[in-house]
Order: C-alpha cells, then sequence, then structure tokens
C-alpha cells in the first residue's frame, strides 16, 4: 500500500494510553484490510508474562500476525535501537507482501525512537551513575525524580517516580553536559523514514471514563483469588529463581506491585488500590507523550466506532 503523495510504502500507527481499546481497534481493522501488526510495547517482547501485559489472546494473534510479541525472557532487555532496527525491517517485509503494517502500543519512546531517529547523547559514565545511585540511596528515587523536575520538567513529566533507570540517566546526562536532555533531543534532526506513516491516537474525551476502564481491567487481571490472575503469573515467574524486583520486566506496572504483595509488603487491597494508581499514572505520561507528537490524527477512544473512524480515514489512500 502506498498513499497518494509518495511511492512509499504505508505505514499507520495506532498510538494511545492503556485502556484506550488499541488492540480491539487494530482487529477490527485486520477485518477490514489485509495487515500484519507490529506490537509497539515494551511489556509485550516478554515471554511469560501474559495476564498484566493485556497480551492478545491466542485466538486475537491467530486472526492477524503479530510481530514483537514474546521475543526475549524477562531477563533480558530490548532498547529503543532494537525496536527501531527490527520496526524498519518488518514494514519493509510486510509491504513486500501486500499488507499494510499496522504498528499498536502505547510505548511512546518506541514511537519516538523510530519517527525521531535515535539520540546522540554521551555515554554512561560509570562514577557519575555511581553518584547519583549513592544519593538515591540516601534520598529515594522519587526524591531524585523531583530533583530532576526541577532541572528538567520535561523529562520529568514522561517518567515515573521510580523509574530509576531512566531517572538516572536524565540526572547523568544533565551532570555530564550541563543541558536537560529534553533540550538536547529537541535539537537532533529528524531522519527521513523510508516509509510514509499516519499515526492514529486513541485519546478519552473524558479522563475519568478511561480511568474506570483502567479500574475495571486491572481486578479482572487480579481474579478473584491469589491462585489465579496476576499474582498466580507473578508467582510462577519467581519461581525460576533468577529474576529480581529491580528487572526492567518485573518493574512494569502491576508486576511491581505483585512482587511487593507476594513478599507480604503490601495487603490484596494495597495492591488492587496501587496497581490502579500505578496504571492511572502510566496512563498520564502516555497521554502527555502523544501531546507532545503533533502530527497524531486524534480519535476519541471513548467512541464505539473508533476502528470505523480510521478505516474511513484510511479510504482516501492507495491500497
Amino acid at each position: 500500500m502506498t498513499t497518494q503523495a509518495s511511492n512509499k510504502p504505508l505505514a499507520v500507527a495506532i498510538m494511545g494510553p492503556t485502556a484506550s481499546g488499541k488492540t480491539a481497534a487494530a482487529l477490527a481493522i485486520a477485518r477490514e484490510r489485509p495487515v500484519e501488526i507490529i506490537s509497539v510495547d515494551s511489556a509485550l517482547v516478554y515471554r511469560g508474562m501474559d495476564i498484566g501485559t493485556a497480551k492478545p489472546t491466542l485466538d486475537e494473534l491467530a486472526s492477524a500476525p503479530h510481530h514483537l510479541i514474546d521475543i526475549i525472557e524477562p531477563t533480558e532487555a530490548y532498547s529503543v535501537a532494537q525496536f527501531r532496527d527490527d520496526t524498519l525491517r518488518l514494514v519493509a517485509e510486510i509491504s513486500a507482501r501486500g499488507k499494510l503494517p499496522l504498528l499498536v502500543g502505547g510505548t511512546m519512546m518506541y514511537f519516538k525512537g523510530l519517527t525521531d531517529g535515535l539520540d546522540d547523547l554521551p555515554t554512561a559514565d560509570p562514577d557519575v551513575r555511581a553518584s547519583i545511585e549513592a544519593e538515591a540511596a540516601r534520598i529515594g528515587w522519587p526524591g531524585m525524580h523531583e530533583r530532576l523536575r526541577a532541572l528538567d520538567p520535561a523529562t520529568a513529566e514522561r517518567l515515573a517516580p521510580n523509574d530509576a533507570q531512566r531517572i538516572n540517566r536524565a540526572l547523568e546526562i544533565i551532570e555530564l553536559t550541563g543541558k536537560p536532555m529534553s533540550e538536547l533531543l529537541a535539537r537532533r534532526d529528524k531522519p527521513e523514514l523510508p516509509f510514509e506513516l499516519i499515526s492514529f491516537a486513541l485519546e478519552p474525551s473524558d479522563r475519568a471514563v478511561l480511568h474506570g476502564r483502567i479500574a475495571l481491567r486491572f481486578e479482572q487481571m487480579l481474579g478473584e483469588r491469589d491462585d489465579q490472575g496476576l499474582v498466580a503469573e507473578v508467582a510462577r515467574l519467581r519461581e525460576r529463581g533468577y529474576l529480581t524486583p529491580n528487572l526492567p520486566s518485573m518493574r512494569c506496572v502491576g508486576y511491581r506491585q505483585a512482587w511487593e504483595y507476594l513478599d507480604g509488603r503490601i495487603d490484596r487491597a494495597a495492591l488492587r488500590e496501587t496497581g490502579i494508581i500505578a496504571t492511572r499514572q502510566l496512563a498520564k505520561r502516555q497521554l502527555t507523550w502523544l501531546r507532545s507528537m503533533p502530527d497524531r490524527i486524534v480519535i476519541d477512544c471513548l467512541r464505539p466506532d473508533a476502528p470505523a473512524e480510521i478505516l474511513a480515514q484510511l479510504k482516501g489512500m492507495h491500497t
């Protein structure tokens, strides 16, 4: 599929916060057009993490070819650079098969890395990182997050208060360059993609309704008993013996809270409450990222005809 404006292949992105209906929209489009779906989700890459990531079901996965799901173990890392390389390759392969690549997910850092290119920031400095970690041990990562907010509010707004890895990196860049990471990233030249990307953003017209969806979905993930649902899934992961709560995989929303519950640090009521709060905070950060993407086409995710609206806009493009 190509656009009217160029001979480049066309790819379509369906972005949005958690619980905005991205998977449902993609599968609705898949029923109308020959597509292959590229997951843009930093949690769906992990094998064995199905419930807490809202991974598509086996029937959903069978309804259209999916890519970048279940590709690494929870002990492994998957970078923005790897995602960009994989996606550029996959879009070319899918287009060559005469299908429409659908990029679907809510990891905005992946979308940014794809469209804006990789940064040219300074490499890690072990001494600076050690100094930051020592200070974090004294005041905690939420305290370091507040420090980052004072120095680089734009970056802090996109990061969770306990996102140790990214807070450390942002503070390290300020220490090494004397400039905030957001300023350095804004200066870089965007690379030209080898395909046309049309980006749709599923955003709520009423944030309270999205919050209700988030609460309901997290409760469904938990189930009624600990031997089912998210708690059972995290317990099975812990039984492997080589996972730690500091791994990026176990810091995913829901998994971190379930780990604390299994450690006896919080009760089930607190697990539910903190899991829902953390998911709402994730959605807020995702919407902040989306607002920084001026070329997106906003679709109200609360409307039942959201997939039809996307399809209607695609009708003006050549197949």
